[in-house]
């Protein structure tokens, strides 16, 4: 696969009052045309801070981005962009599906003319032509009744319908790189359902690749081809979606597929919680960040941090259980699910 995108060791820190803080920690990742890779993990792992980065949107400062990192976009590095360029690289070759369409949207523009300013800008057309593929847009996104709704305002539109338009304005340039952050956070299961197909359809009609952002592995299972676990600002675990629901190695992703409630169901026993929180960013972490979470923590956990191991050519691992003198363990989150 022709691969498009490149992030080497990414690290990015706030400067707070109360210090640095480490939001992302070395990540490294690949992404390929037409590949729908996923970010997964708890609220503050990193993931949105990430994407993020890669459109250089974080407001520097507080934001800082370290010189080692290189994010490389068809082998030009985004980092070392300068204003024009990265105006044209951001909507023309990536845009970003924000998380809340309702804070992100423009409440004193209708949802057409937020459309056409993305056209009039990146593609140069004029007003009346822009209008007609903002409306071909809308139907390509499958909002009813496309023509008025160009008209409408956000507030007049369901949370579903604003979804449409934020991936209408996303898609309106034809980018290489579609960024989703959270794309179906407060929408109920239905719509959930509706927009993860969208993006399916969309992925095969104009392979376009996805960087998805999400808390929620069960919208994972259905679109992603690649899966990367995040904790604490690292990457704990990466793998096919194959490689990561049936092959998982990391404690933490054992504890993210617990508390799926579609695996949990052929169990009797309570949904799993994973007990603690998430270790301060502001202090160095010099071991495993997950060890004072983990029912399978070794000494060696609290003192080193692990190295990670290559399982396969897609699936690698940082965590001490991979060593050759570290005890077998049974997964948590098989326990109790029947064999079908």
């Amino acid at each position: 696969m022709d691969k498009i995108l490149e992030v080497k060791d990414l690290r990015v820190s706030f400067h707070t009052y109360a210090g640095e803080v480490r939001a992302v920690r070395g990540v490294s990742f690949d992404l390929h045309r037409g590949e729908t890779l996923a970010f997964v993990g708890e609220s503050g792992c990193g993931k949105t801070v990430t994407a993020k980065s890669i459109l250089r949107l974080l407001p520097s400062p507080p934001a800082e981005i370290k010189p080692q990192a290189q994010i490389l976009y068809d082998g030009d590095d985004v980092l070392k962009m300068d204003r024009k360029r990265l105006q044209k690289f951001r909507g023309n070759e990536v845009s970003m599906i924000f998380q809340d369409p309702m804070t992100s949207l423009n409440p004193t523009m209708t949802c057409g003319q937020q459309i056409v300013e993305a056209l009039v800008l990146h593609k140069k057309l004029n007003k009346q032509e822009a209008k007609e593929e903002a409306i071909r847009i809308l139907r390509l996104v499958k909002m009813p009744d496309a023509e008025k709704r160009f008209s409408s305002y956000p507030h007049e539109l369901s949370g579903g319908m604003r979804q449409r338009v934020m991936i209408a304005i996303a898609l309106s340039c034809d980018p290489s790189i579609l960024i989703a952050d959270e794309p179906t956070t407060a929408l109920d299961v239905t719509i959930q359902a509706q927009i993860i197909d969208l993006l399916q359809e969309l992925k095969d009609k104009l392979n376009t690749a996805i960087i998805l952002v999400t808390h929620d592995l069960g919208v994972v299972a259905t679109l992603a081809d690649r899966i990367q676990v995040m904790y604490a600002g690292q990457v704990m675990e990466t793998g096919t979606s194959r490689e990561i629901f049936y092959s998982p190695k990391h404690p933490y992703t054992w504890a993210l597929l617990s508390s799926v409630p579609g695996l949990a169901e052929h169990s009797k026993q309570e949904l799993y919680s994973l007990k603690g929180t998430p270790p301060d960013l502001i202090m160095p972490l010099k071991s495993c960040p997950f060890a004072a979470r983990c029912e399978y923590c070794m000494p060696i956990c609290k003192r080193q941090m692990p190295q990670v191991t290559g399982l396969t050519d897609t699936h690698q691992v940082a965590c001490w259980l991979q060593h050759p003198y570290a005890p077998l363990v049974e997964p948590s989150y098989e326990r109790g699910v029947s064999n079908e």
